[in-house]
């Protein structure tokens, strides 16, 4: 009895379709961006200049150990309880003279902040300290400052300071964007976001 010789597959094309296939999943795929913290570094000097004097009480140093505790001013505290800490520094405001803060609602303690353009909060974690924890306080200090901008934007203009930005970045806005620029300058410099991680 004779063997059949078994049939070929024919296997020209196959580069051509595995070539259209890539070509395919290449076009149609979304690649995922990896979106950071949003920290403007301060511009490079080539000159040597003094750095600014900076009183102790306008410092508000937050430190997370390597087994993701929080040290606040030197105090234990808990994540929950940062935001709050935060706000009450930041929007203390107790200083005088040319250092008053005319828009705080704080406690007006002279032990703490002058106002907010004088109040720094200094981040200071260790190696061991856990990206998730990192995070975390850092949402929660940059959420306190979010309130306050809010808070003022609502004082002087009706909307939040996150509306106005809304509505800035809105192609199809009707109104001003220049005045509207200037609004939204006018609340973040009165509260500017201050964090400062120290190495």
């Amino acid at each position: 009895m004779a063997k059949r010789a078994a049939p070929e597959v024919n296997a020209g094309s196959m580069a051509d379709i595995a070539f259209l296939l890539l070509i395919f999943f290449l076009v149609t795929t979304t690649i995922e961006t990896d979106t950071g913290l949003n920290r403007k570094l301060p511009p490079m000097d080539d000159e040597q200049t003094e750095p600014p004097i900076i009183k102790e009480k306008n410092i508000f140093t937050v430190l997370i150990n390597g087994k993701n505790q929080l040290l606040v001013e030197d105090e234990l505290m808990e994540l929950k309880d940062l935001r709050k800490a935060a706000l009450e520094f930041l929007d203390n405001g107790g200083g005088t003279g040319d250092d008053a803060c005319s828009y705080c609602k704080g406690k007006k303690d002279p032990s703490s902040s002058d106002n907010p353009d004088k109040a720094i909060i200094s981040l200071k974690n260790e190696r061991e300290t856990t990206y998730s924890t990192y995070i975390s306080v850092q949402n929660e200090l940059v959420a306190a400052y979010n309130i306050l901008r809010d808070r003022r934007a609502e004082e002087l203009y009706g909307m939040t300071l996150a509306e106005m930005e809304k509505d800035y970045d809105d192609v199809n806005f009707q109104g001003n964007k220049d005045k509207l620029k200037e609004k939204i300058e006018r609340i973040k410099i009165e509260y500017p976001q201050k964090l400062s991680e120290v190495q």
